[in-house]
């Protein structure tokens, strides 16, 4: 059996000699030179500092930028308050659907039928034939919109800009998605979130078109392969970890804190810039008016001085300070749905797999200029194992 890429700590942190010994990592992505901020304490305090740190950047917020895969603005996301909390308003009813029983209940049926799809072949591939799925058509229960809309968004792949050769070309083909899909709203407007978009109404006025892309953009964008790389990350972690997963199944009341471990643990966001309008001093760095400081979720979520054992998955830790969803006021807008559907795994998985065996794997690898950091799979196939039919 492969081992798992995540069973091998603590090769897995790449900025722990820069974070103990500066906390900040002098690096470069598209030819810009920016400080990367690695200790949590630091991480946390930029994130919270909208006005040193903003995030009111157009296209700059994502690294790598994004000005040659979309032509609008991403909301809220790329705003700072109070603008944000206004724009932010207009989308939390629908993201705050997973507090409805509702919802979980049709996450739990969705994910139930995943998992038995996937015992009753002799292997999966989970990155884009269980955890893609999952992903699309959970957000279909999200958005309130018919479940054969995800097939379409399956087709898009892990990363509707970054997945393959084309970003341009893919971004123009979302666009144009969410163009007929909003001109389908605006004719027969319904209880989705994209007819929401239509009647919005942001500080006295409809949003633009430009606005209503721009929502629609970060919600296929923002939560895509972040939750399709944690999905297939708790799944790597069971093969290597078999023990773990009968843990789970014999103390089920570990869902809720394994479920914040696998983000902190996984962190499937490595980074996320932020400008700075001023001349700001970054550690050893000077970062000119309108230069970039990259956010390090994944390396702060790696630091000692908050987590013990940070480099081993401890699915009981309490408490965990973890930033994998965010800080501050730009928190993730998707948290809860992300928590819902890992929690959701973590709690059908036990019950319905008995156990889970590696046939094939390739890891993902960031590979940047300054370091390289393992991030999710490229694939990974598994047998996952019922339980017999007679089994209590």
């Amino acid at each position: 059996m492969p081992t798992c890429p995540f069973s091998s700590p603590p090769a897995d942190d790449p900025f722990r000699k820069a974070r103990e010994s500066a906390g900040v990592l002098p690096t470069e992505f598209q030819n810009e030179r920016m400080p990367m901020i690695l200790s949590h304490a630091g991480v946390k305090a930029a994130a919270r500092d909208w006005s040193t740190y903003s995030s009111d950047a157009p296209f700059r917020v994502p690294i790598p930028s994004e000005e040659d895969v979309r032509s609008v603005r991403q909301l809220p996301i790329e705003t700072d308050p109070p603008d944000h909390g206004h724009y932010r308003k207009i989308a939390e009813p629908f993201f705050n659907r997973p507090k409805d029983p509702a919802m979980a209940a049709s996450v739990t049926v969705l994910i139930q039928g995943m998992l038995r799809e996937a015992t009753a072949k002799d292997a999966v591939e989970v990155v884009r034939d269980f955890a893609l799925p999952i992903q699309s058509r959970a957000l279909a229960l999200l958005l309130n919109v018919p479940m054969e809309e995800a097939e379409e968004w399956i087709g898009w792949g892990i990363h509707v800009f970054h997945d393959g050769p084309g970003g341009a070309a893919k971004g123009s083909a979302l666009e144009d998605y969410i163009h007929r899909r909003l001109d389908k709203a605006a004719a027969h407007p319904g209880n989705d979130f994209f007819s929401a978009l239509i009647r919005a109404d942001f500080r006295g006025r409809p949003l633009t078109r430009d606005e209503q892309l721009g929502f629609v953009n970060l919600t296929f964008a923002g939560g895509r392969d972040t939750v399709i790389n944690t999905i297939s990350g708790i799944i790597g972690h069971f093969v290597g970890h078999p023990d773990d997963l009968i843990r789970m199944r014999k103390h089920p009341e570990l869902v809720m804190p394994a479920t914040e471990e696998f983000f902190r643990f996984l962190s499937p966001l490595t980074h996320i810039g932020r400008v700075c309008p001023h001349t700001t001093q970054v550690g050893s760095m000077t970062v000119p008016p309108q230069g970039r400081v990259s956010l390090g979720w994944a390396s702060a979520n790696r630091d000692a001085n908050v987590f013990s054992e940070p480099d081993t998955v401890v699915l009981d830790r309490k408490p965990n300070q973890h930033l994998a969803l965010g800080s501050g006021p730009h928190t993730c807008l998707g948290a809860l749905h992300a928590r819902l559907l890992v929690r959701t795994l973590l709690r059908e998985l036990p019950a319905m797999v008995r156990g889970i065996t590696g046939i094939e794997e390739e890891p993902n690898f960031e590979k940047q200029a300054d370091y390289t950091r393992r991030n999710g799979y490229h694939r990974l196939v598994v047998r996952m194992e019922s339980f017999p039919s007679d089994a209590p």
